[in-house]
């Protein structure tokens, strides 16, 4: 009976508010909701949903925690870095804390055309918390095809824009954004910096959605949002559908892979992901074991390997996805993953 209480006084303010009331909140609490990406979005977005009682929260990353991190990362603290956390399970934990009724996964996983429709299979709503185009365009894909509305964010410097996504009701995504930018014309926190006021109010406005959503709202707004907090400005932009939009009719061609990628550049850690689609769950042991030999700093634990070679550090986790420091350049990546880990 106390526990029923407790649970009853923890949504007290939010049933109150009468466009979620208590019916709202059975349905929240009934919802799944599939977050990609858990930096300063995705943690704002998290921590909001988790609080708020959403029922099952899946975290999807394939990151760690660095100090630059802790500037804009509101989950976060120095003893993650200390312990070597990816940011899904650190998410994981410190949200398990904040809310024990809601169902908290936390998964350390690249998003690729290989698993992302295992990863978002029933799930009620799909939240961006990305800094890459590519894993958005695949996220527009699977959504269409699965009949799972998304909402998309992004931030940079002192701006960010968000937008709803409904399957089946155009505009999509790629009627917004026909392609993928070129690296050489997007903004990135490495060369444009962020300042935390613009992923909070994006991530606050991507959460507002989700609620509406999830309770079946009539305050839907399909406009793209975009802000700026430095100038104070805030607009809404109507998208119109584009007549021969690949994804409105059928197309998913991210998802079949036509446009999958082998690397990605990180945001802000002069850094390069290798992915290995076809790598197969590594032993940390025999790896760390024969690093050992070639190069230096080979530490590990459950979740991901060090080590340095030359200039670069490497983290490998065991789905054999690597990411390599200290460099931009795509071949140099690709090269030392095949020399210290194995086509």
């Amino acid at each position: 009976m106390r526990k029923a209480s407790a649970m009853n006084d923890r949504y007290s303010r939010q049933t109150l508010f009468p466009k979620i009331g208590e019916d709202g909140q059975k349905q929240l609490g009934n919802s799944l909701v599939v977050i990609i990406g858990c930096g300063a979005l995705g943690t704002v977005i998290a921590t909001a949903l988790v609080r708020a009682g959403v029922g099952k929260v899946r975290i999807i990353d394939r990151d760690f925690i660095e100090y630059h991190n802790l500037q804009r990362q509101l989950i976060f603290d120095e003893d993650d870095i200390k312990n070597q956390l990816p940011k899904a399970i650190a998410a994981e934990r410190h949200l398990k804390k904040v809310n024990s009724s809601v169902e908290i996964e936390g998964v350390v996983a690249d998003v690729n055309y290989t698993n992302i429709e295992g990863f978002v299979s029933g799930a009620d709503l799909i939240l961006d918390g990305l800094d890459n185009f590519e894993t958005r365009f695949l996220i527009n894909d699977v959504a269409l095809k699965l009949k799972i509305p998304w909402v998309y964010g992004g931030a940079i410097s002192s701006s960010g824009m968000t937008m709803y996504i409904i399957p089946d009701k155009p505009p999509c995504f790629r009627c917004f954004c026909a392609t993928v930018p070129h690296p050489q014309v997007v903004l990135t926190c490495d060369t444009a910096g962020i300042i935390s006021p613009a992923p909070f109010i994006i991530g606050s406005l991507q959460t507002a959605e989700a609620l509406k959503i999830l309770v079946g709202a009539k305050e839907i707004n399909r406009n793209l949002i975009v802000i700026d907090v430095w100038k104070d400005a805030f607009h809404q932009i109507e998208i119109t559908p584009h007549e021969n939009c690949p994804a409105c009719q059928g197309k998913y061609e991210f998802l079949e892979g036509k446009f999958g990628i082998k690397t990605t550049s990180l945001c802000g850690q002069n850094a390069v992901q290798v992915l290995n689609p076809k790598a197969v769950k590594l032993s940390f042991d025999e790896l760390a074991a024969r690093l050992k030999k070639v190069a230096s700093e080979v530490s590990y634990n459950e979740f991901m390997l060090h080590f340095t070679v030359d200039s670069q550090e490497m983290v490998i986790f065991p789905d054999g996805r690597a990411i390599v420091k200290n460099t931009n350049d795509d071949s140099l990546a690709r090269g030392l993953y095949a020399k210290y880990i194995g086509a």
